[in-house]
């Protein structure tokens, strides 16, 4: 499969390049894991909103509807 990449930058002020390259950090890989991470953070919440509102949903309808629908859906099959 081919990826293709673009190009993000961020600013920084030089007293933290100069720490980043006395410590041997190269800023692309860790602006890379932090942007991976923050991605999956963020879809985990938007995936457990999701959740909550379908919970409040199915409350709503109440258990004795859910059964017979199911009840009814295999007597479908």
């Amino acid at each position: 499969m081919y990826l293709k990449y673009v190009t993000v930058s961020a600013k920084i002020d030089e007293e933290l390049r100069m720490k980043l390259k006395e410590l041997g950090i190269k800023p692309s890989k860790v602006i890379k894991e932090a942007l991976e991470k923050e991605v999956e953070k963020k879809m985990m919440e938007k995936l457990y909103k999701s959740v909550e509102e379908v919970s409040k949903i199915i409350l709503e309808v109440g258990r004795e509807k859910w059964v017979r629908a199911i009840r009814e859906s295999r007597d479908e099959k």
